[in-house]
């Protein structure tokens, strides 16, 4: 069986991430979503509500598993015998940034990182961009799965 993990904050999940995780569930058996715990970093979302995101999202998609982890990815994977990181790549940044990563995660162990693009109408979406429409009082859903709503 083969398993990837797409790993990130998902603060929130976008339509970007959502595509990349449709797309890795018709390359691998499972696909295993799994949301990072970093202490330094202040999250607009909780753990619990970003992993609600995620799960009805794909609620109806029995490859998709929702994980949380904290420390290094690699090793992560390693503790889960997961062969693979998918990860999407949205531009040239992005893919610059990931293949230092790409390179040190081999380099560390034998787990093998496989990028996706991004589709072309969601390749401007990050989580950035949606938190900051969100506090300005934009509309948000349309770069979100109707799985993220907010509270008011």
């Amino acid at each position: 069986m083969k398993k990837a993990l797409f790993p990130g904050s998902f603060d929130p999940l976008t339509l970007g991430h959502y595509d990349i995780i449709k797309r890795g569930v018709e390359l691998f058996d499972e696909v295993i979503v799994a949301i990072g715990i970093n202490s330094d970093k202040k999250y607009m979302f909780s753990i619990e509500e970003r992993q609600h995101f995620i799960e009805e999202a794909f609620k109806d998609e029995p490859k998709v598993k929702v994980v949380t982890y904290e420390g290094l990815t690699v090793q992560f994977c390693k503790e889960i015998k997961v062969p693979f990181i998918l990860r999407g790549l949205r531009n040239p940044a992005d893919f610059e940034f990931e293949k230092a990563i790409a390179h040190t995660n081999r380099r560390l162990s034998k787990i093998e990182t496989v990028f996706l693009l991004t589709a072309a109408k969601t390749s401007y979406i990050s989580s950035s961009i949606v938190r900051d429409v969100i506090r300005n009082n934009g509309d948000y859903t349309v770069l979100v799965p109707d799985s993220v709503r907010v509270k008011k």
